[in-house]
């Protein structure tokens, strides 16, 4: 169980008591401080964000730019990578040559865990979306801080399971779907996890390209639902961003697709 707080250090600092019995004090940024309010499981969440943080930050840190690869498909990496700040995407490449998007990290995200933890070979590529800042860790260092913390194992793996209903929803869509779905699911699922929200609604910044790698759909397909969706009231294109009005409204609209 966590204890409530229970003294200032500084002005910008709070300790926080975790354990039964036997306490462990962490010291927590003030600014985290209203997700600790909410409860023990928020602030074990700041718990494990401050120790996965306190663990990668005796690595390198590097930068990259838009477009750099990361890791080369069938290229077993030497490193594990923590992701500070942008965007990188794992995709695939299909026998047309065509660039399939699996998945997008995001800060505080490491990757690509897999290898760490079953040296399952690596058959993806990483490229950065955006530039990005990130840690450099060795493998090896990276699967033991894994194994010798479990309330980090399970964060990952919450997160794992997570990816997976994300995955598992897109997969529907290209089963069962329409043209039409697969283009709503990929807004919703942009605009819940990326989408910067203004007002009422989010600004999404992904192009008609960018949807079609994730959607598995021709960027002609995509620009067609795209057009219809604004006509429907749903969405505005404003510059290279897609304003979402309502994501609950998306989401009820593409519940109905399926």
């Amino acid at each position: 169980m966590a204890r409530s707080l229970r003294k200032n250090v500084g002005l910008d600092h709070l300790v926080l008591l975790v354990g039964d019995g036997q306490w462990q004090g962490y010291i927590i940024p003030i600014r985290d401080a209203s997700l600790i309010l909410k409860g023990y499981s928020s602030a074990m969440d700041v718990v494990v964000a401050q120790k996965i943080e306190m663990f990668f930050s005796d690595f390198p840190v590097r930068h990259y730019p838009q477009g750099q690869i990361l890791i080369n498909a069938h290229d077993n990496p030497e490193h594990i990578f923590h992701l500070l700040e942008g965007r990188v995407k794992q995709y695939d490449i299909s026998y047309r040559g065509d660039e399939v998007v699996l998945n997008t990290y995001k800060p505080p995200a490491f990757f690509p865990m897999s290898y760490a933890l079953n040296k399952k070979p690596n058959t993806y590529f990483f490229e950065a979306e955006t530039d990005v800042t990130l840690h450099l860790v060795s493998v090896k260092a990276a699967a033991e801080f894994i194994q010798s913390n479990p309330d980090v194992a399970y964060d990952l793996l919450r997160r794992v399971f997570s990816g997976l209903d994300g995955l598992l929803g897109r997969l529907a869509h290209v089963m069962a779907g329409s043209a039409r779905s697969r283009v709503l699911y990929e807004l919703l699922i942009e605009g819940r996890r990326f989408g910067e929200k203004r007002g009422q609604g989010v600004a999404i910044a992904i192009t008609e390209s960018d949807i079609a790698t994730r959607a598995g759909l021709a960027r002609e397909t995509v620009s067609r639902g795209i057009s219809k969706l604004k006509q429907e009231g749903l969405i505005s294109v404003i510059k290279n961003e897609i304003f979402v009005d309502d994501l609950d409204k998306l989401a009820d609209t593409l519940g109905r697709e399926l």
